[in-house]
């Protein structure tokens, strides 16, 4: 089923703000929303967003988005400013790690930011959601959470699961006003990614987008009509073999565990 496009002005609530690829998608969608609710846990790094795009604009909430006042804080300042049509769950983490050695709150930490967060805020905000005449709900998602790759065991169930929630919540909405659609970008060069992962990506040549790269596919994503979006013409076959065919990427990704294990923390 085709995306039902909404149309700017947006009012959205955006989450992991303050990273990367978050404040590039804030900056992209700052001139088609009529206020942008950010959300994230580095303050300075939100004070200066909004000062950079308007402090009548942009409202800001720091907070951790497992906790339940968190969650009513941004639903109380959304429905104060009139509700909201566009949630956009952007927060992330990642640990790369060998997952037999990985600490078990790193893996709660990465459960919880990259899974659980998206659904507790989702289902906070689809009252108001439900209440516009169009809204959309958007996922960030990776390409990890369709290939699964060593050293980001708990990484990939996150966003894999991630992916399931999207889709499963798509069909339950499917006879509402809101849209739920899913949006994975490939590798980026941000500050999730450890001093490790940037030079196994350097060795293996990974392909890195820049995150105003990532925030104008998303402009694209979020203006056009399909559900679900991958970026990257290599990665997107990739997946596509990987559904259909998966011995041939175990075979590719056996070829670079050597690499791989080179660069795991010890």
């Amino acid at each position: 089923m085709a995306a039902r496009k909404l149309g700017a002005p947006y009012r959205v609530v955006l989450t992991g703000a303050s990273g990367g690829i978050g404040k590039a998608i804030a900056r992209a969608l700052a001139a088609e929303s009529r206020y942008l609710i950010l959300v994230g846990r580095n303050v300075e790094a939100l004070q200066l967003l909004q000062n950079e795009l308007g402090a009548s604009k942009v409202h800001i909430v720091h907070g951790d988005l497992a906790r339940e006042t968190t969650l009513e804080e941004i639903e109380y300042i959304a429905r104060e400013l009139g509700g909201v049509n566009l949630l956009i769950n952007n927060a992330g983490a990642s640990d790369f790690h060998t997952f037999e050695t990985q600490a078990a709150d790193a893996i709660r930490g990465l459960l919880n930011t990259n899974l659980l967060a998206p659904m507790l805020l989702s289902r906070q905000l689809i009252p108001l959601l439900k209440a516009e005449p169009r809204a959309q709900i958007i996922n960030i998602g990776s390409i990890f959470g369709y290939i699964g790759f060593p050293g980001f065991a708990a990484y990939c169930a996150s966003k894999s699961g991630l992916k399931g929630f999207t889709q499963a919540l798509r069909r339950e909405l499917s006879d509402s006003s809101i849209e739920v659609r899913h949006f994975a970008p490939r590798a980026t060069r941000t500050t999730i990614n450890s001093a490790s992962v940037i030079a196994m990506n350097e060795e293996l040549k990974t392909v890195e987008d820049s995150p105003e790269c990532v925030a104008r596919e998303f402009m694209r994503f979020l203006n056009g009509s399909v559900w679900e979006k991958t970026l990257g013409a290599k990665e997107s076959f990739l997946v596509f073999l990987n559904h259909l065919l998966p011995a041939i990427p175990d075979r590719a990704i056996l070829g670079q565990l050597r690499v791989i294990r080179k660069h795991l923390p010890k």
